[in-house]
């Protein structure tokens, strides 16, 4: 229909696609001591999602969002209260401006969240056992125009995974950081 109307429009399919329920920006999968897995989370990834991309103008969000977004005819989820997903900015998405409306926070997801698994040792004690964040988001692509191949957009997206990391700080001071849960900041060069 949008290209009916002159707007530009292509179909993307992202593989390993993240179906983030409950907006925390993770797949979280929980377990017991026993390593039996406990159905706490409605969180799950699929092999595939495709979606639509129409190139617009934001002059809602500013400039720097025009471009190409994202316009979901399938959403799972309601965005307020209704059955719907978009216009998200694909630039929103790669720079991680999640509060942006127009469900920037469940398409980031689908492309960038992580996977984490949490040991459930009590209804009051939990603990985060394993973090997978490069597992979403593979070969985003659509197809060539005037050609049945297929062109890479992951980079329209997410900023490359980084392979390696050198540390600035002891291994076990980074260790004892993830217990406390809080952050450092890795970026790609």
């Amino acid at each position: 229909v949008l290209r009916c109307l002159g707007i530009p429009t292509r179909v993307i399919t992202n593989f390993n696609s993240a179906h983030d329920k409950n907006l925390n920006l993770s797949i979280d999968k929980y377990i017991d001591v026993s390593g039996n897995t406990l159905h706490l989370s409605e969180d799950s990834v699929w092999n595939f999602h495709v979606w639509n991309e129409s190139w617009f103008v934001r002059k809602d969000l500013g400039s720097f969002y025009d471009g190409w977004q994202v316009l979901d005819a399938t959403p799972q989820e309601k965005s307020k209260g209704i059955y719907q997903c978009g216009p998200a900015s694909t630039r929103a998405i790669k720079e991680g401006d999640v509060n942006l409306d127009y469900d920037s926070p469940f398409v980031f997801a689908a492309v960038n969240a992580d996977c984490v698994t949490w040991i459930r040792y009590s209804k009051k004690k939990i603990e985060r056992i394993y973090s997978n964040t490069r597992k979403i988001g593979k070969f985003i692509s659509t197809k060539a125009v005037g050609s049945n191949s297929r062109v890479d957009v992951t980079a329209n997206y997410k900023y490359p995974e980084v392979k390696e990391i050198s540390f600035k700080i002891p291994y076990s001071q980074y260790k004892n950081s993830l217990m406390d849960d809080r952050k450092i900041l890795v970026t790609a060069v």
